[in-house]
């Protein structure tokens, strides 16, 4: 592969079969008994068909379009047999042509098709059908190359945060050592970290560094969360003078390795300094798209998809050709760091991540990013699997203390609006939904975290170190939190199935729904020596129907066991009392706070700030400079 090669028709590793229409599309008449043959090679039989208009082999024209000078782009397949190779293209609503038609004959054909990038502005795919001729038709290689060379940096390195996955980590390790091309891309790969469970003691450890030879760089320190893990990273890439580019990888993910290399070569080509992410697949699901691009709604300041109407997608379903939406071309504000890589020089102009140990730095980053103009791409064809958050609770457990208190100073830096728009409103009333949920754990850390907003930025500096035990601390104050593995756990030392469903209410009747609910957690729990809770399926635990009973038995998302919430009127009391102050406070020195943490934010994810977080000496490991943050005065809202 040159270093123009931008896209490498690839397949699935061995054992990864299940994963094929990613790769090869499955629609009906679109593949007829076609093998795949190692990572390169697809044997199509005699009169047989193929298409490569699929999520990994499709080429997303209208992103190198947009994003990069390229005129246009070559097609190199080499493939052995007869038949015919196709090539055809899409626009922004799916609407798919045919631009060319070459029949191929030979043991070793080399066809070239020169393809312009244009009419690409909404979106739009390239994508390749072989169609066998009566002596099969093998496709042995077919690489995508821009027209001309770059003179970008050729190599990345990358940072991998992990706690307590040394499983995992190896087989990330592993995946990135399985390909000599990823591998030759990158100089360092800086492993932080930061568990009890070390992957230095992990079965596999020692092959797979060896493998990587010079390049990894093990790294041991305190829990800091994602936020000091990828930072550190960042440390360590602005040290050395070896690399363009970081890629932050999380410790949790399935990687496709070919997809690194496409999101280094689309920084490359990038007109400007260009944040480039990858998609997320359900682990669970791994044919299930989850996450195509994240966007900040600035009235709510909630993230979200960038077409609400299409979030996840099924490729079992519905393949490329097939979901017209996925051919349009999308603009994101951030990418998740499971897969996001960083060019050097907004590091050097941004700064790094905000201290906020874990939830909304990769989108405080990316708007922070925005703010000086420059963008984040989520590339198609980059993409790793990694757990959605439909399969967490990380809005009920001790992430909901960061989820909240991270959101808040994102949209005092960020928010254009005046008093954050309706975000004070939306949170007490996710309070007052978590106290009708009976989950009082969740709704303590969120006035926890407003509490640490109003005290001003330098609470995020200690909060590192202390927040997380805290946090932890705290959960044994409330019985929802104890895992229920069976019956046998319940006093009672029994639970009852509910059959029947309540239908949501109106919206016409929301409001007296809404006054009789909250009417009943102020009034007692009846006198009863047996509480039997009842049992609800995660499906059925909806908003309307948890709140109708004194006792409810819910699965947790990791299928570990049960939470029991139990209705406590004097908590729902106090704690929607405490709420709707805390609120109030909120609101009323909301200009004050924008001032002070915008002032305070260059101070707060400066590489000098870091080093002190970090506890590192100020010294740059090989005497180079390290540039300074971005001041204070560059934060802006978006």
């Amino acid at each position: 592969m040159s270093d123009r090669t931008v896209l490498r028709t690839v397949f699935p590793g061995p054992g990864r079969m299940e994963l094929l229409p990613l790769y090869v599309a499955q629609d009906a008449g679109s593949a007829t008994g076609a093998l795949v043959d190692g990572r390169s090679r697809l044997r199509v039989p005699a009169l047989g068909t193929a298409s490569l208009q699929s999520y990994f082999n499709a080429f997303p024209a209208g992103y190198w379009q947009h994003a990069t000078p390229l005129s246009r782009v070559l097609l190199e397949v080499r493939s052995s047999g007869t038949g015919t190779v196709t090539v055809s293209r899409s626009d922004g609503d799916g609407a798919a042509t045919v631009v060319e038609r070459r029949t191929v004959d030979g043991e070793a054909a080399r066809t070239v098709f020169d393809l312009p990038l244009e009419g690409f502005d909404t979106g739009g795919w390239y994508w390749i059908d072989l169609e066998a001729g009566a002596d099969g038709l093998t496709l042995e290689s077919a690489d995508w190359s821009a027209a001309e060379d770059s003179d970008a940096p050729r190599s990345m390195s990358v940072v991998i945060t992990t706690y307590n996955r040394p499983d995992s980590c190896v087989e990330l390790l592993d995946a990135l050592a399985s390909e000599a091309r990823v591998v030759s891309s990158i100089d360092r790969i800086f492993l932080v970290d930061q568990g009890t469970s070390k992957v230095a003691d992990a079965a596999g450890y020692g092959e797979v560094a060896a493998a990587h030879g010079g390049r990894l760089v093990p790294i041991d320190q305190p829990n800091l969360g994602g936020s000091g893990g990828f930072s550190r990273g960042m440390v360590e890439l602005l040290r050395r003078q070896e690399s363009g580019y970081l890629m932050l990888l999380d410790d949790d993910i399935a990687l496709e390795p070919e997809g690194a290399l496409r999101a280094l070569q689309f920084a490359r080509y990038a007109t400007e300094p260009t944040i480039v992410g990858g998609h997320m697949f359900d682990f669970n699901h791994p044919l299930t798209l989850h996450a195509f691009g994240e966007v900040v709604d600035r009235r709510t300041f909630n993230w979200g998809p960038p077409d609400p109407d299409h979030t996840r997608h099924d490729f079992t379903a519905a393949g490329l050709g097939e979901t017209p939406w996925l051919h349009r071309r999308h603009e994101v504000d951030f990418n998740g760091w499971w897969m996001c890589l960083i060019p050097r020089p907004i590091l050097e102009e941004l700064g790094l991540s905000m201290p906020y140990f874990i939830k909304w730095d990769d989108a405080e980053y990316g708007l922070r990013a925005l703010s000086r103009g420059h963008r984040t791409v989520s590339l198609p064809g980059a993409a790793v699997w990694h757990v959605s958050w439909l399969d967490k609770d990380d809005s009920r457990d001790w992430q909901s203390f960061f989820h909240s208190r991270n959101r808040l100073v994102s949209a005092l830096i960020h928010s254009p609006t005046r008093r954050g728009g309706t975000l004070v409103v939306e949170s007490l009333g996710l309070d007052l939904k978590h106290l009708l949920f009976m989950q009082y754990y969740a709704v303590r850390l969120r006035q926890e975290a407003i509490r640490d907003v109003l005290a001003g930025p330098s609470t995020l500096e200690g909060a590192l170190r202390t927040r997380l035990p805290w946090t932890r601390s705290v959960a044994a104050e409330y019985g929802e939190m104890r895992v229920i593995r069976s019956d046998a756990d319940l006093e009672g030392g029994r639970s009852r199935e509910l059959s029947a469903t309540e239908p949501r209410p109106s919206k016409l009747g929301l409001i007296a729904w809404l006054v009789k609910t909250v009417t009943r957690h102020f009034l007692p729990v009846a006198r009863r020596a047996d509480r039997t809770p009842v049992r609800l399926t995660r499906s059925a635990a909806r908003w309307w129907r948890v709140p109708r009973y004194d006792d409810v038995l819910v699965p947790l998302a990791d299928g570990t066991g049960s939470a029991l919430y139990r209705r406590d009127p004097k908590r729902f009391r106090s704690e929607l009392r405490s709420s709707v102050l805390l609120h109030l406070r909120l609101i009323l020195r909301w200009r004050r706070l924008r001032r002070d943490y915008r002032a305070a934010a260059g101070s707060l994810f400066s590489v000098a700030a870091w080093e002190r977080y970090l506890g590192l000496d100020a010294s740059s490991a090989d005497g180079v400079a390290i540039p300074a943050a971005a001041s204070s005065r560059d934060i802006r809202s978006s």
